[in-house]
């Protein structure tokens, strides 16, 4: 009898470690593309903050790192939103290593419109416009670089570092109405739905009897889950279908997935307060948030299932019927 052996498996990791050095060496034109890629950078560095009475640098860099991570960002996806970038070009790389590269000069004309575009948004200190001709001078590197069928491959996911850009105080007419639009539906759930006498005050919430008094602040809008969600449909749309109109059904679910998250959360703080006192609608204020983000994604992959799609026949089983 021959002897046999456990299988063993190779792991994610020892799988990229593996092929990422394969996939790195068949990359032409390395140094000229990141030879480029550190002067561009550079003029943003040097160059890139005119708000200087604000932050005291002239880096661009520096500014997007304080917009990121100054306490209470709304901003702060913007940390993750090159690796998000970056794994999905991994994803694509069977893809990418079949494109022919090639120098396609063109695309200079690309990176001086973002050279243009940098120097208005400089001229008329916003910073949010420098980012964005940062990053599109950063696609037409590559697209100069490695050709125009590489640069329209990762087109998407290269536009989702849009959400790199901070918006800071230019979100609050989209929190505004969303604080509002949480705070009505949350009342109209609990005096009806639950027979909760909650009182309302714009966006403030109260209780007749003094027991608690919460404000949707603009932290509490749900537009960090919107953001989030919106990040996370795009992807799962584009990875999962192929079809424009079911990718575009995911994306449109983030809207209404951020906002009965929202609903959801404010209702279960006033039915905590309510039931078992102040102490209790904070502890869901603080905790329960990440219960109805995950529940919005459990929504989201459930309308993914139901919009999947059929996968291809079988080449042996279509064979074997025509034998």
């Amino acid at each position: 009898m021959a002897e046999t052996h456990p299988q063993q498996h190779a792991t994610a990791l020892d799988e990229l470690r593996e092929e990422l050095p394969v996939v790195w060496r068949a990359i032409p034109r390395k140094g000229l593309f990141f030879t480029l890629l550190g002067a561009w950078l550079a003029v943003f560095h040097f160059l890139g903050n005119p708000t200087f009475g604000y932050i005291a640098t002239p880096s661009l860099l520096g500014w997007l790192n304080m917009a990121y991570n100054r306490p209470g960002s709304e901003d702060s996806h913007g940390n993750l939103m090159p690796l998000v970038v970056l794994g999905l070009v991994w994803w694509k790389r069977r893809k990418l290593q079949q494109i022919a590269a090639a120098l396609w000069w063109p695309g200079l004309f690309l990176l001086a419109a973002a050279g243009v575009l940098h120097w208005l948004g400089f001229a008329v200190q916003q910073p949010r416009v420098s980012v964005i001709a940062m990053l599109l001078g950063i696609y037409a590197l590559v697209a100069t670089v490695w050709g125009r069928g590489i640069a329209r491959e990762i087109a998407f996911p290269y536009v989702l570092l849009i959400f790199c850009v901070p918006l800071g105080d230019l979100v609050e007419p989209l929190t505004v109405p969303l604080r509002q639009f949480s705070t009505d539906i949350t009342v109209i759930i609990a005096r009806h739905g639950l027979g909760i006498p909650v009182l309302q005050e714009g966006v403030l919430l109260l209780d007749p009897r003094g027991a608690y008094q919460y404000e949707v602040a603009a932290a509490c809008s749900g537009i960090n889950s919107l953001v989030t969600l919106l990040v996370l449909t795009s992807v799962y749309g584009v990875v999962t279908f192929s079809t424009g109109w079911k990718r575009l059904v995911m994306v449109s679910l983030a809207l209404p997935l951020a906002v009965a998250g929202n609903v959801l959360r404010l209702v279960s703080i006033i039915v905590a307060a309510e039931g078992f006192g102040r102490a209790a609608g904070e502890f869901v204020h603080e905790w329960f948030g990440f219960l109805t983000f995950g529940l919005g994604l459990a929504a989201m992959l459930a309308v993914g299932h139901w919009l999947r799609e059929p996968k291809p026949a079988v080449v042996g089983a279509v064979a074997s019927r025509a034998t």
